[in-house]
């Protein structure tokens, strides 16, 4: 096994801020890149401010958010709308590889960093621009966050009881799984094109194209005349599908039957209750009203139950089954994460040896790793003008002490 990382030598001017962006260089970052993120002392990155804290005590670098958002960066702080701030980036710019942003729309280009500049001073540039609804049509200047783009791409729509009001996924889903996935693919697809034709590329990551992709048996369905509705745990071929109650407080226990030797077995571990060979609820089964009972009989069945306990036997025996988790548990007591080393501990300059997740897929020859926590805000800034820019350190006090780097 090669101990180079696989993206070693390319280096990416990260301009991106809150969730999907960042979450799209660190995987680059992990497996090898020179991530250098580009920050503002003036209007610093937002999930520097957002909790959790470190103890829970406030500051721009105590935020375990951004801390799990960007590992193995570097970080320096440019006054972008300052002259010298702007060449600066464009001095960068034209030693990386890869420029990425998810600002509205106009905004690199109103910071003469737009995509006609950059390739002037680095022709095979690969640029990534992640717009929230892309860079034309009547939406183009919509802003929005994770929240708002799950609204417009579906997912709240279908998230939830029927007869209730949607209730969303929980955390903002297009900002943690599709965007800064499919932003990451597209970049690696750019670079490998660029290694075989030597020509960069203008990648455009419209979020809420992205977002829909994960609606797709609902847009197919739709497309088909079918009506979509909120399902809550409900699945088409599978029943009882939910999450039932268990002894103690706020403990559950998920449940997924799609055969019905998976209904036998359900019924063995649950004592074979009378109900469990009622023909009604075996014959009707992928009716509502027919789930509803069955939740409400299963229910009173599994609330004596341990949700650990019940989970192990039940996949024993052949039914899909776990026990419903909360953070504190998946931290310090989930033996499949532990084996497996998931949870990685870095020492950080400010909230000292911190967890952070680890990387979730393994390359056999070519393993990334956390190379190192979260940056300091501008903690790189004289390395990078002095070693990467050859700037002197005398220009570097002026301009340090005029604001314009920091």
């Amino acid at each position: 096994m090669s101990t180079e990382l696989p993206l070693e030598g390319i280096r990416v001017a990260d301009f991106t801020w809150v969730g999907a962006g960042p979450f799209l260089t660190k995987p680059l970052a992990d497996h090898g890149a020179d991530v250098i993120k580009i920050e503002s002392r003036t209007r610093t990155d937002p999930i520097r401010s957002m909790a959790p804290f470190r103890d829970g005590q406030a500051g721009i670098n105590r935020s375990g958010y951004f801390a799990n958002r960007n590992s193995s960066k570097r970080s320096i702080c440019l006054d972008l709308k300052h002259p010298e701030g702007n060449r600066l980036a464009l001095e960068l710019i034209a030693q990386c590889d890869v420029v990425a942003n998810n600002y509205t729309p106009g905004t690199m280009e109103r910071l003469g960093l737009g995509y006609d500049t950059v390739r002037r001073v680095r022709p095979d540039i690969i640029y990534l621009d992640m717009p929230m609804q892309g860079n034309s049509g009547p939406h183009r200047d919509y802003r929005g966050y994770g929240l708002t783009i799950a609204a417009a791409g579906g997912l709240f729509g279908l998230s939830g009881y029927p007869d209730r009001l949607p209730v969303g996924t929980g955390t903002n889903y297009p900002d943690h799984v599709p965007n800064p996935l499919h932003g990451a693919i597209a970049v690696l697809a750019a670079l490998r094109n660029r290694r075989r034709t030597g020509r960069g590329e203008h990648i455009e990551l419209a979020q809420l194209e992205s977002t829909v992709n994960a609606i797709g048996p609902a847009l197919l369905a739709a497309s088909a005349g079918q009506q979509t509705e909120r399902a809550a745990n409900d699945d088409p071929v599978a029943a009882p599908h939910g999450v039932y109650r268990c002894a103690g407080d706020d403990k559950w226990c998920a449940v997924a039957v799609f055969t019905d030797a998976q209904w036998r077995s359900l019924g063995s571990v649950l004592g074979a209750p009378e109900w469990t060979s009622r023909a009604d609820l075996a014959s009707a089964k992928d009716r509502r009203n027919a789930r509803r009972a069955l939740d409400v009989l299963i229910n009173s069945a599994t609330q004596t139950w341990d949700a650990d306990r019940l989970a192990a036997a039940l996949t024993k025996e052949g039914v899909p089954a776990s026990a419903v988790l909360d953070a504190d548990a998946l931290l310090n007591q989930d033996p499949q994460l532990r084996a497996r080393n998931h949870w990685v501990r870095l020492d950080h300059p400010v909230m000292g040896p911190s967890i952070y997740d680890g990387i979730p897929y393994g390359h056999s020859r070519t393993p990334g790793r956390l190379r190192g926590p979260a940056p300091l805000l501008g903690a790189d800034t004289r390395d990078v003008c002095l070693e990467l820019l050859g700037m002197d350190p005398e220009t570097f006090d002026s301009l340090n002490q005029q604001g314009v780097v920091g």
